[in-house]
């Protein structure tokens, strides 16, 4: 059972059906390339806890759901980098080039605490051989290097992993597609700090713009490359 079907209406299931959303897959290619969508402590908090614990330390947290993906990217890691597939990690430039808009958006975040929430969680933190990109707007793409880097690594394929799914996450599965790259966004290692949002983005990108797959199913495809 998909991890949406609980949230979704049988009025919608039965519209999207009839309409050949999310009837095929889109697949996988040859080159991937791992992407970690601002997995930080900003968004997990410094230690697995209830959300409503979290955020009291840190607004932007998702909380138990957060630390659960990033246990998820942490048994996925050895495997991709076994293979040589480019792992390329993003992160908030706010604390590199602060604006009045991310200010506004984040009016809870102290500035002496946006230095060490925007470090990447040391449980997948990057190897010498990975890439970090910074990012001030929600997708990896807007005002990155990104496309740039993907298109000298001949990556064909996208792994999606990190956070928030209806945020950050969907914003880039969207730009990939429209870059015409083949999308995969993993849900086990995707979390929001919306329990609602998170299903429903899944079920809306499965249906347009990527692939919702499991850890296990990107373990089977990248064991056979």
């Amino acid at each position: 059972m998909p991890v949406w079907d609980d949230v979704i209406t049988e009025r919608d299931k039965l519209v999207y059906n009839a309409a050949g959303f999310g009837q095929k897959r889109i697949g996988f290619g040859q080159k991937p390339a791992l992407i970690i969508i601002d997995v930080t402590y900003a968004f997990v908090g410094d230690k697995p806890e209830p959300i409503m614990e979290s955020i009291k330390r840190f607004p932007n947290s998702c909380g138990e759901e957060g630390w659960a993906a990033v246990r998820q990217i942490a048994s996925l890691l050895p495997v991709v980098r076994e293979k040589n597939i480019p792992v390329i990690y993003t992160a908030s430039d706010t604390v590199q080039k602060p604006s009045a808009w991310t200010s506004w958006k984040s009016s809870r975040m102290k500035e002496e605490n946006r230095v060490a929430t925007n470090q990447i969680v040391r449980e997948i933190s990057p190897s010498a051989n990975d890439i970090l990109v910074y990012k001030s707007r929600a997708s990896i793409f807007y005002g990155t290097p990104l496309l740039s880097i993907l298109i000298s690594l001949r990556a064909d394929t996208l792994l999606v992993c990190g956070c928030t799914t209806s945020g950050c996450v969907r914003a880039s599965a969207i730009d990939a597609w429209s870059s015409n790259f083949k999308v995969a966004v993993i849900e086990e290692c995707v979390f929001d700090r919306a329990q609602t949002s998170h299903k429903i983005n899944l079920f809306d990108m499965n249906a347009k713009y990527a692939d919702v797959v499991s850890v296990s199913d990107i373990k089977e495809y990248i064991a056979k490359l």
